[in-house]
């Protein structure tokens, strides 16, 4: 199976293409941040580094470097893509990088307006861009996963941070929606993790992968927080499953989808992020936002 990961340099992209690695395909990981460059977020991670935890997952991991706003840049990727195997089964469009951007609880007319406006490029244009490139060559059957944050039932319900990064989520939910009907042969869906441990959440709050329960003497409800490897298996179940059309169109949560397919995070455990903020959090009466949930 060919995968194309788009935004794998770091967090959930970088879970995603190792998991798909774990199932033994061949994931085409892309992003800015090269070992000779690093992107605006200037942080150490590089997509080189995300290709050879797939390889040594038992996959095969190809780094390319592509920024996803850059139409063509899009294009030869897809070329190469093709040219090496003759099409795509499973494209995944995980483009965020806008961590710099947002100011939480910020109205809009306050928001600095040249960052908001960056952030939805960021997080609308460049799916809408490898979408329009990548869509030409999946194959039959094939599946397109939207990373997202929230599912489509809690951020109806729920105001997101402002109305930049509201927007940005809400409509990469739509966006999967949209390409439900238009795609025939494939399966499309909007995918989020919980409260993921990416590199940023651990250093937030001091603590690494390995003592990462530490964090809960700051922050308790810290307890439901996933690795960034549990929504990458949600990924990989879904690629694996031959009647993964019966999700075409729905709003999905790692969570969710591991009660569904008995896959587990790193550490054994099941966490299931959405619903523990229903069915506790809110019942405490704490706001989503007073959990430290990025």
């Amino acid at each position: 199976m060919i995968a194309l990961v788009a935004g794998a340099t770091r967090g959930g992209g970088r879970g995603i293409a190792v998991a798909l690695g774990e199932a033994g395909h061949t994931v085409y990981v892309t992003g800015r941040s090269t070992r000779e460059r690093r992107s605006e977020i200037d942080r150490p991670e590089t997509i080189e580094e995300t290709a050879e935890l797939v390889t040594a997952a038992g996959g095969e991991g190809i780094a390319v470097a592509v920024d996803h706003l850059d139409p063509e840049q899009v294009r030869a990727l897809v070329e190469r893509i093709e040219a090496d195997h003759g099409g795509l089964d499973v494209l995944v469009n995980d483009i965020w990088g806008s961590e710099h951007l947002f100011e939480w609880n910020t109205p809009i007319h306050e928001h600095d307006l040249a960052n908001g406006l960056r952030l939805l490029r960021l997080a609308i244009d460049t799916h809408l861009i490898t979408s329009h490139h990548a869509l030409r060559i999946l194959r039959p059957g094939g599946l397109v996963v939207e990373v997202t944050d929230g599912t489509a039932e809690y951020n109806a319900d729920h105001f997101r941070i402002n109305v930049f990064y509201d927007l940005a989520k809400t409509s990469v939910i739509r966006m999967a929606w949209g390409l439900a009907q238009e795609l025939k042969d494939a399966a499309a869906v909007a995918l989020t993790p919980g409260w993921m441990r990416s590199e940023l959440m651990l250093e937030h709050y001091g603590v690494t992968e390995e003592n990462w329960r530490d964090g809960t003497a700051r922050t308790p409800h810290f307890c439901i927080s996933e690795s960034p490897l549990f929504v990458g298996r949600a990924v990989a179940a879904l690629a694996g499953d031959p009647d993964r059309a019966r999700w075409n169109g729905q709003s999905l949560s790692s969570g969710g989808l591991a009660q569904v397919y008995g896959f587990t995070d790193a550490d054994g455990t099941r966490p299931d992020c959405w619903r523990y903020m229903t069915e506790v959090v809110e019942r405490e009466g704490a706001p989503a936002g007073d959990t430290g949930y990025r």
